[in-house]
């Protein structure tokens, strides 16, 4: 970094500004001008890489991790990770990092970005229930990228991707989530690329004035439109929750690595970035509770490969299904209640992965809803889905918007004998208040990586992860995660 940089001069000027204005006004100062938010996180930052984390966070950051990789795997093979690939290998670049599921390697910046979108090409990533942010997807790719750059330790890797998770979801949390999508903003795109920074700055080992400077950086990226929703082939939404994210976060750390000066203060001084995008920013909660409760702890690691507001209705159908021995032949209609912001994501959608009447459709008539057939696009057109589709309708219910339990559904049964059953799925499985295992977690990513890896480099893979704080070197992961 760039010695030249003197905030010193610009904070006294500030200050005498400040002093002069306030004896010439009653107005008052509020407390996040001067609570040095900015530098309370990147003190935090730097101490987060070398303190030891709880027990259980260690299993669940490591969960995460495996969870992620098997989505980053097997979004290889899907269209929006194709893609991706094809256009990251028309940018070259110094062999910094894996690609992974190829042989091919290349920037930092650019293997965060295509392994990111192969994260998130379909709907198999974790989900925070709160804030609805996809931490995994960005947070996770940044720290394989930078932890490949720098050769850290499995150990600083899981460090790095837990504060990731926390600067992910803790700035959704000190905007607001929905006065953010009140604004058109995709919320998903707004936390990734602060979840990228976290996990890559750590991994890069920046200093206080580093980090300050990776955060400005990051802040000037932060991105995202609500649009995504009319994207019917999940490659621009892929981009949006994760490539975007986690390319920008990598970016803004190695540009710092590469010595680029930045804005010393950007989340507390003269227009930043809480003010910017947020009309009741809350900036304390940007640090509250950081070294004491860990956001990889409270996301939702999925047991269906579909959009996170469709676990519930899934997991309430296949229970009434097995209860009451149910049938297409002897179902006359259902009703599926979800929170009302979640209607405009999943009760019509073109994408198939992402349509809950499809989805639910497809559960009824074969008691399951496996990674293939939710990712089916011509299953959309199937005649005898399309008819069964037909006696499904999907409401907002007032009710379930339930800050406790955010993505609750009530499924809704009427037999064709006139008998009415109902399922109430209020924590699907994954959540925190419903946890899988850790053997649970590697059956799911096994299940998801064999297609592409084959069964030896899977197996030695998911035990790698499993084992991931006594690995030297994160490139030791490179043989098994790559063709």
């Amino acid at each position: 970094m760039s010695s030249k940089h003197t905030p010193s001069r610009r904070h006294v000027l500030q200050s005498v500004a400040a002093v002069s204005a306030v004896a010439a006004s009653p107005i008052r100062i509020s407390a996040a001008a001067d609570s040095d938010v900015t530098g309370r996180l990147a003190r935090y930052m730097v101490s987060a890489r070398d303190t030891a984390l709880p027990g259980n966070v260690m299993i669940e950051a490591k969960n995460r991790i495996l969870d992620t990789f098997g989505a980053m795997i097997s979004g290889a093979r899907m269209d929006p990770g194709i893609a991706a690939v094809k256009y990251i290998k028309t940018l070259g670049g110094t062999e910094q990092s894996s690609v992974i599921g190829d042989s091919f390697r290349t920037t930092a910046v650019n293997a965060a970005l295509v392994n990111a979108m192969c994260a998130h090409a379909d709907e198999t990533d974790d989900f925070e229930p709160v804030t609805k942010a996809h931490p995994g997807s960005s947070v996770v790719p940044a720290a394989l990228a930078m932890g490949e750059k720098e050769g850290r330790s499995g150990l600083e890797f899981i460090r790095a991707v837990t504060l990731g998770y926390d600067l992910s979801c803790r700035l959704l949390m000190a905007l607001g989530p929905d006065l953010v999508r009140g604004s058109h903003r995709s919320a998903e795109g707004t936390s990734s690329t602060f979840g990228a920074l976290g996990s890559a700055a750590s991994l890069a080992r920046l200093d206080e004035k580093g980090m300050r400077f990776a955060i400005s950086y990051s802040a000037q990226q932060v991105g995202g439109l609500w649009s995504w929703v009319k994207d019917e082939d999940h490659i621009e939404k892929s981009f949006d929750f994760a490539g975007m994210g986690a390319r920008n976060g990598v970016q803004a750390v190695t540009m710092v690595q590469a010595g680029l000066t930045g804005v010393f203060d950007v989340l507390d001084g003269t227009h930043n970035l809480f003010i910017a995008l947020s009309t009741k920013p809350q900036p304390e909660e940007m640090l509250a509770g950081l070294g004491a409760k860990f956001y990889v702890t409270e996301t939702a690691i999925k047991t269906f490969s579909v959009g996170y507001p469709i676990q519930s209705p899934l997991d309430a159908m296949l229970t009434l299904r097995k209860q009451y021995g149910l049938t297409p032949a002897n179902v006359k209609s259902v009703l599926v209640k979800l929170p009302t912001d979640a209607i405009g994501i999943v009760a019509t959608s073109a994408m198939a992965d992402v349509n809950c009447p499809h989805l639910v459709s497809l559960a009824l008539l074969k008691g399951a809803v496996s990674f293939i057939d939710s990712h089916d696009q011509s299953l959309m057109k199937d005649p005898v889905l399309m008819e069964m589709r037909s006696r499904i309708t999907v409401q907002p219910e007032a009710s379930l918007m339930d800050p406790t339990a955010p993505r609750g559904a009530i499924v809704q049964v009427t037999m064709i004998d006139g008998k009415m059953v109902e399922h109430f799925t209020k924590f699907p499985p994954g959540t925190k208040e419903n946890p899988l295992s850790v053997e649970a977690v590697s059956s799911k990513t096994r299940d998801l990586i064999a297609p592409v890896l084959g069964k030896e480099k899977s197996e030695r893979l998911i035990e790698a992860i499993n084992n991931l704080e006594t690995l030297p070197d994160v490139r030791a992961l490179r043989p098994f995660m790559t063709v």
